[in-house]
């Protein structure tokens, strides 16, 4: 009987396993995780879960008896060390597993400070798995001051569960604003001000020299000579795809394992989905780090390793929750080279609309679900909007649907 192991217990390895027993395969499964915790939501884990507003078992992607009565192998808290593919057998100790079909879903890993300038220290915290975010949980108390390093969506989130909770947040990033690498300079306006408006000092253009400490992390010296007294701090410096396993075993990788347009990495058995996988996108090489890509990926994979040579056709859209402020994005903005202004329906709603010349790359939308709905939209059916009739609101949008 075939057997199908799959390495990695995230969003993506979930969706892997739940679609090939949806779509009929009877074979074996084995889904693997490092984790003690069965394969859980990440996106709440710094808002809601890390406020208190979620339990843990609303975290789970579904309850652990699922993968029983789908006759799915679930083995948590296994470190795999090796995947012997010529032999096609994964390595967990002296146990080897062998498999007909693999997939990697080993997803991400938080880039972390270096040693040399504190990043050990104790009170140094990432935001990436659930044992992260409960160490963290611990530190979060009244008037307490925290550094956040990195102004992307992680390190505003945590400023954002932070501020909520009445501490003194002061946030460092050293590129000249907040977001620089992924939103236009409006995204980053309007996310600066709501941040200053719960009272929270974000400092651009300013690195972290180095946290100092005994031990624990007590202070930080930034890039420009001035000092913080800290009781604890999160590290939002990005994250990367990770492929230690993969290129252990020969695999090619290109910003993450390289796979064709099915889900197919460079050995024929073994496949890989979500954060760790890159993949072609009109005529250039991708990789997304994203619960949507992560579920959708993994799905055409599972049809695919059924046999069934299926294109996956990325529809790139994220999110984000600060505040009271949801932030829904569409497409990629990649190449922009001007950006269109939409105020919304209500007090703080606004848009952004990403163009390259005339056509629409993208949609950031803030308190907007409907400009964002129609952006998307639009994107996916390769359309664009006139810019004249973004600018206005009090124009309808609607009709560009047509």
């Amino acid at each position: 009987m075939s057997h199908i192991v799959v390495i990695g217990a995230g969003q993506a390895g979930a969706s892997l396993v739940a679609k090939l027993r949806n779509s009929g395969f009877d074979g074996d499964i084995t889904l693997i995780g490092a984790e003690p915790a069965p394969p859980y939501q990440r996106p709440p884990l710094s808002k809601a879960y890390l406020l208190g507003e979620m339990e843990l078992e609303r975290l789970y992607l579904r309850p652990e008896s699922f993968y029983s009565d789908n006759n799915i192998t679930l083995r948590l808290n296994t470190h795999v060390d090796a995947i012997d593919a010529s032999a096609r057998e994964v390595v967990i100790g002296d146990e080897r597993i062998s498999y007909d079909q693999l997939a990697l879903t080993t997803g991400s890993v938080p880039r972390r400070l270096p040693a040399a300038i504190g990043g050990t220290l104790e009170g140094v915290h990432v935001v990436r798995t659930l044992e992260d975010v409960d160490q963290m949980a611990t530190e979060i108390e009244k008037d307490r001051r925290v550094l956040i390093i990195g102004g992307g969506y992680i390190g505003l989130e945590a400023a954002a569960v932070a501020a909520k909770k009445g501490l003194n947040v002061t946030l460092v990033e050293m590129a000249d604003r907040i977001l620089q690498r992924v939103a236009a300079p409006e995204t980053s306006d309007y996310f600066r001000a709501l941040h200053h408006a719960h009272g929270v000092d974000i400092r651009e253009g300013v690195g972290l020299d180095r946290l100092t400490g005994e031990g624990r992390v007590t202070g930080a010296v930034l890039s420009d000579g001035s000092t913080l007294d800290v009781d604890f701090a999160v590290i939002g410096v990005g994250i990367a795809p990770d492929t230690g396993l993969a290129e252990a075993a020969g695999l090619e990788i290109e910003n993450g394992i390289k796979t064709d347009a099915h889900g197919r990495t460079s050995d024929s058995a073994i496949w890989a989905a979500g954060d760790c996988a890159s993949f072609p996108y009109r005529g250039t090489r991708i990789r997304l780090e994203s619960v949507p890509n992560a579920i959708d990926q993994a799905e055409i994979v599972a049809r695919n390793m059924m046999g069934e040579n299926v294109d996956y056709i990325a529809k790139p859209w994220f999110w984000s929750d600060q505040y009271d402020v949801k932030l829904q994005i569409a497409g990629l903005n990649a190449g922009y080279d001007n950006v269109v202004a939409r105020p919304g329906e209500h007090d703080g709603s606004m848009s952004f609309w990403y163009y390259q010349g005339d056509t629409l790359l993208a949609v950031d939308a803030m308190n907007d679900p409907r400009a964002y709905m129609i952006g998307k939209r639009l994107i996916e059916a390769g359309k664009s909007a006139d810019k004249t009739v973004i600018s206005d609101p009090s124009a309808d949008l609607k009709p560009l649907l047509k």
